[in-house]
């Protein structure tokens, strides 16, 4: 579908008796493959939450880097009347830089709740470039699922705030775990669909 920012893609899984609609989007270095976006299609609709998987026109047009975060945003604001089109109240998410997307404009379209999945706390490395405002200025119901030792901000350096935070033990950016580590991928994967699946049974 066409947006000021390019053309964008909805992939729709649909609940059978749908309350919410959960819309998330990819990071800036991957697409709605990730485990984590394909596990909640896969789960969510089953607790009538109809799950719609976001790319970004950059990704759609095949490009490898993506493009500026206001960029980022015009197209999350051009999809935004498809999403709503159902007449649900709709979560908005987003993994990594899709999640600092749902942030930023969460108030602006209407947005039920959000669902930040890998927030990026700060770049590797750099604590001090901060983007806990982002998160902070989300001004509805937020949900943040951080694996345990991801480089982009682990859980015990988020600021204090209003949002949920759940932990995936050992996780990196993407979820995984090392596989010495005392919970298997599968557990990994699970403790963020059951997170999800609980918050968003809680929203409504």
């Amino acid at each position: 579908m066409g947006t000021e920012a390019g053309d964008a893609r909805i992939t729709w899984h649909p609940a059978r008796q749908a309350r919410l609609v959960l819309a998330v989007s990819h990071g800036a270095g991957g697409g709605i493959e990730a485990r984590d976006l394909r596990a909640l299609a896969q789960v969510l609709p089953r607790h009538g939450v109809t799950v719609a998987l976001v790319e970004q026109p950059w990704r759609v047009a095949g490009k490898k880097v993506a493009t500026p975060p206001k960029t980022l945003d015009t197209g999350w604001r051009g999809i935004w009347p498809a999403l709503a089109r159902p007449g649900l109240p709709v979560v908005s998410g987003g993994r990594s830089a899709g999640a600092r997307v749902a942030c930023r404009t969460a108030t602006e379209l209407g947005a039920h709740a959000v669902l930040a999945l890998s927030f990026p706390l700060h770049p590797p490395g750099r604590p001090e470039k901060s983007r806990a405002g982002e998160l902070l200025g989300s001004g509805v119901p937020t949900l943040v699922v951080q694996g345990g030792n991801d480089p982009f901000g682990k859980p015990e350096e988020f600021p204090a705030g209003t949002y949920e935070l759940t932990e995936v033990p050992y996780g990196d950016h993407g979820f995984a775990v090392p596989k010495k580590a005392s919970v298997t991928q599968d557990d990994a994967v699970a403790i963020i669909t059951d997170a999800v699946a609980e918050w968003t049974g809680s929203l409504l």
